[in-house]
């Protein structure tokens, strides 16, 4: 059976996003979570986490978006409250970013999850993708190869052009994806880290096609090492007061913990694994 990833973001957002995951990686149905280290619930998520950090690749979601950060950045987060992405994008495609201070900021994220866990992550990955942009993923592939426990990798947003246009979900921003991450997939070739084998789980969080419909299309033309972003999560208080993107999140779950989503995986004859089983296979 081909062996893929399917990873969950956004772990430490709020408690029920939290739940959510660690009931998922406790059922075998993910291969990894990657933490929000910066967000304010970070430090009692951890302490919840760690039980069944055995079981599941975690890693490190580098926040530079909407959130909170744990510095104070002059003329990028003066108040510790990150831009939004838009901002981040234009000055990163402008040569406008304060990258030294990014660059300790993320070091710094980085530390919270060691202190948290008390080991380095398995992998890194962005809050919106934002560790592929110009500027940061440099940053980003020289933290990797200093910080990440032996074997791990590095998140990348590429997939064949093909394959995106077969699936017709978010076409152009998995495309716009692609395009971004190309340079920094050969940037992380050429420093000898690893990374996944494609990509897929965008699309527009409306809920308007069902989430089975919507992974049955995500994972067409999966081969070994495919990684398949998720949300999965529970309804808080605290998660509506950090982001917009709440209920979606329900049905998520409720799809990975049914029994649709094992009926899938053996129709389409795949396994969820650690990103370990997918190297040479």
């Amino acid at each position: 059976m081909t062996p893929i990833l399917v990873s969950a973001d956004d772990y430490g957002l709020a408690p029920g996003v939290g739940h959510s995951i660690r009931e998922l990686i406790a059922a075998g149905r993910l291969s990894g979570t990657s933490c929000m280290t910066s967000c304010p619930g970070w430090p009692s998520e951890a302490e919840r986490l760690r039980p069944l950090a055995d079981l599941a690749d975690i890693g490190v979601h580098l926040t530079l978006t909407d959130q909170p950060s744990l510095r104070v950045i002059a003329g990028f987060a003066p108040d510790r409250r990150l831009p939004a992405l838009s901002e981040v994008l234009r000055r990163a495609l402008t040569k406008a970013l304060p990258l030294d201070e990014i660059g300790r900021e993320i070091e710094a994220q980085l530390d919270s999850f060691e202190h948290a866990m008390g080991r380095r992550p398995d992998f890194l990955d962005g809050h919106h993708h934002v560790h592929q942009l110009p500027g940061i993923r440099t940053i980003v592939a020289d933290v990797a190869a200093r910080r990440l426990t032996p074997g791990g990798y590095v998140r990348t947003c590429t997939d064949g052009p093909l394959r995106i246009v077969t699936r017709r979900v978010a076409t152009v921003r998995a495309l716009v994806l692609t395009a971004l991450g190309t340079g920094f997939r050969r940037l992380l070739a050429r420093r000898g880290i690893r990374t996944n084998r494609g990509f897929s789980g965008v699309h527009d969080f409306t809920g308007q096609v069902p989430y089975a419909a919507l992974f049955e299309r995500f994972v067409q033309g999966a081969r070994a090492g495919t990684l398949i972003m998720c949300h999965p999560g529970f309804v808080d208080a605290e998660l509506r007061a950090a982001d917009s993107l709440t209920d979606q999140r329900v049905n998520e779950h409720a799809f990975f913990a049914g029994a649709d989503f094992l009926a899938l995986l053996a129709r389409r004859g795949l396994r969820v694994t650690r990103f370990r089983d997918t190297i040479g296979a």
